[in-house]
């Protein structure tokens, strides 16, 4: 059985009886911003408030105005390039530079800046690691509501052969709860 069949059965184990289903997204790169936008679409009954592209540049204008907040986890995450004579600041701003402007694939810090721009909880699903929590200060409280406000994305490390992949996690109406 294949790594990506392994990590849906335990997609299907976790979710299902909680309600919910996969919905697939475009492996373009955007995947991130297009699950986040499937979801905002999803709570507003319609069409989203954000199309992708306006996502991906208010995420990197948050982490400019919020680079200390940032920055560390940044250099954490990319290696310094021996070659390059950029200053981690510079680097920083050449990566708010494409995720505004390119398909560069998002992650957890494009995720924690959109859940301070949203102001949403954002719940991440894996089937490969253990799930993340994002923004618990935006979390409705109460039974059910709760369900409305909270961005569900499915995190997929075995998805395609280009590697790690977002997905759009939603109410499966085939399942009674």
């Amino acid at each position: 059985m294949s790594d990506r069949m392994i990590e849906d059965e335990k997609f299907e184990r976790k979710l299902k009886p909680l309600g919910f289903t996969i919905k697939e997204i475009k492996p373009d790169g955007h995947c991130l911003y297009r699950a986040v936008e499937d979801q905002l679409s999803l709570q507003s009954g319609g069409s989203s408030p954000y199309a992708y592209q306006e996502l991906r540049e208010m995420a990197a204008a948050y982490m400019r105005k919020h680079t200390s907040d940032f920055l560390l986890f940044f250099l954490s995450e990319n290696a310094i390039d021996r070659d390059s004579d950029d200053s981690p600041a510079e680097r920083f701003e050449n990566y708010c530079k494409e995720v505004e402007s390119t398909a560069a694939w998002g992650g957890q810090l494009e995720l924690g800046a959109l859940t301070h721009c949203l102001r949403k909880h954002i719940m991440i699903y894996s089937g490969s690691f253990p799930d993340v929590e994002m923004g618990k200060e935006y979390k409705s409280d109460g039974g059910s509501s709760s369900s409305t406000g909270t961005i569900r994305l499915s995190y997929h490390k075995h998805a395609f052969g280009l590697g790690e992949h977002y997905d759009s996690v939603f109410p499966d109406l085939n399942i009674q709860v």
